[in-house]
């Protein structure tokens, strides 16, 4: 292998940025960011995304590692490994542009015999049939000649403690077979548990999109299950409970399905099917009930308030929680959106409680005004308290001051006892 390997780690969000620490270890490392406040507060030794703890910030930084929004200051790197989030737009077409521009920056500064590494994840083909004849146009090189691509999906989990990024088995791939197993080395001189060498980069870029969709159909599956229950009278946490009992049975619960990956990823895959004459019927439907689960939530608290002779007009509801899981700052995509509208056509009285969110970020991307201070929460105050997100800071709540009396619970978690939680997804 290359010791002498100089990487630009380009978008320091929630992957690219705990890959750049973790390369840092080893390698002289640039980060690359076009948001100069990111860029800023990293060099300052802060991280907003609470991924990189301010322990390994600082030995990062330490090691040497640098962070700019000049694109001059990553000419000299000989490998680019490109983190750049893939959105879908409003319509759930995938959203490629961001990548795009990625790739135009990547190809005004790389050189003959350098690596462009993406971990975007995209539908089969992205990387060599669309950012590839990018690069080339704009830096007059040809791929396998001049340069080298190569592809290894992200899997950063945010929030998690335990599968960090030097412990995440990586997928790797690259445009030749020489390239590939100098990619895979590269991968494997930082990772604690190895990496899998792909085949070839369309195969990288499938085996990311069949995890997410996967999972998405799993909890589309269950989340159909707990409509049904409801209808039925069942509690459905109990039915889990009861099934669970069973060896085999796949560890899968309702609930909502929102951030960056499994509730955007299936988008790319049922796009490129559908171009290709092929209608994913199962992801289509999976997609189509996981993102009526916010609304379906928000209508089932209404029902359970009239059920109690509580008025849902004017009334007064509080909402825990705000971003997309636990135990994270992260609001991408966050369906507990879905339920706040939805309320809100019913009174505009809401109080939504996450210590974990951003309020400036909460109100830009979603227009919502949300109270991060446990001061805030009026208790013994609410008409109905919707449990929406499982942050561990909430086990210091006393839950059952919250509502008034004869007031609504309703777990959408499914963790909180029948004592305190009335009625539960």
């Amino acid at each position: 292998m290359n010791k002498e390997f100089k990487i630009a780690v380009i978008g320091l969000g929630y992957v690219g940025f705990p890959l750049a620490c973790l390369f840092s270890r080893k390698y002289q490392v640039i980060g690359y960011d076009i948001k100069k406040n990111r860029v800023d507060e990293i060099n300052a030794g802060i991280d907003a995304t609470g991924e990189v703890m301010p322990d390994a910030l600082s030995t990062a930084l330490a090691n040497g590692m640098k962070c700019t929004c000049d694109l001059k200051d990553i000419k000299d790197c000989n490998v680019y490994v490109v983190a750049i989030p893939t959105p879908v737009d409003d319509f759930h077409n995938p959203e490629l542009l961001p990548l795009k521009m990625a790739s135009e920056s990547v190809g005004k500064v790389i050189k003959k015999g350098d690596i462009v590494i993406y971990e975007s994840t995209v539908y089969p083909g992205v990387t060599e049939e669309t950012c590839a004849p990018i690069i080339e146009q704009i830096s007059g090189l040809k791929l396998n000649e001049d340069f080298y691509l190569g592809y290894s999906p992200e899997r950063i989990n945010p929030g998690d403690r335990e599968h960090t990024v030097e412990k995440i088995r990586k997928i790797t791939s690259g445009s030749t077979p020489e390239v590939a197993r100098v990619i895979d080395d590269l991968y494997n001189s930082v990772l604690e548990n190895g990496t899998h060498l792909a085949p070839s980069i369309k195969v990288a870029e499938a085996a990311k999109i069949l995890e997410n969709s996967q999972r998405d159909v799993n909890i589309a599956f269950m989340n159909e299950i707990a409509v049904i229950f409801n209808a039925l009278g069942i509690d459905t946490t109990d039915v889990l409970k009861a099934a669970g009992t069973k060896w085999n049975l796949l560890n899968f619960s309702p609930g909502l399905v929102g951030g960056h990956c499994i509730s955007v990823d299936p988008y790319y895959l049922i796009q490129r099917a559908t171009s290709r004459g092929v209608i994913p019927r199962i992801m289509i439907e999976a997609r189509r009930i996981n993102d009526a689960m916010g609304s379906y939530i928000a209508e089932r608290v209404v029902r359970y308030m009239n059920l109690h002779d509580i008025s849902a007009f004017h009334s007064k509801i509080l909402l825990l929680g705000f971003t997309f899981k636990e135990n994270c700052p992260d609001i991408r995509n966050t369906k507990v959106v879905d339920i706040f509208n939805t309320l809100k056509a019913y009174t505009d009285d809401i109080t939504i409680y996450d210590p974990w969110a951003s309020k400036e970020m909460a109100k830009m991307e979603y227009g919502v005004n949300i109270s991060t201070e446990a001061k805030d929460l009026e208790r013994g105050k609410y008409d109905a308290v919707v449990y929406c997100v499982k942050h561990s800071c909430f086990n210091d709540i006393d839950m059952g001051s919250l509502r008034k009396e004869g007031g609504v619970f309703y777990d959408v978690k499914g963790v909180l006892d029948k004592e305190i939680a009335t009625e539960r997804l």
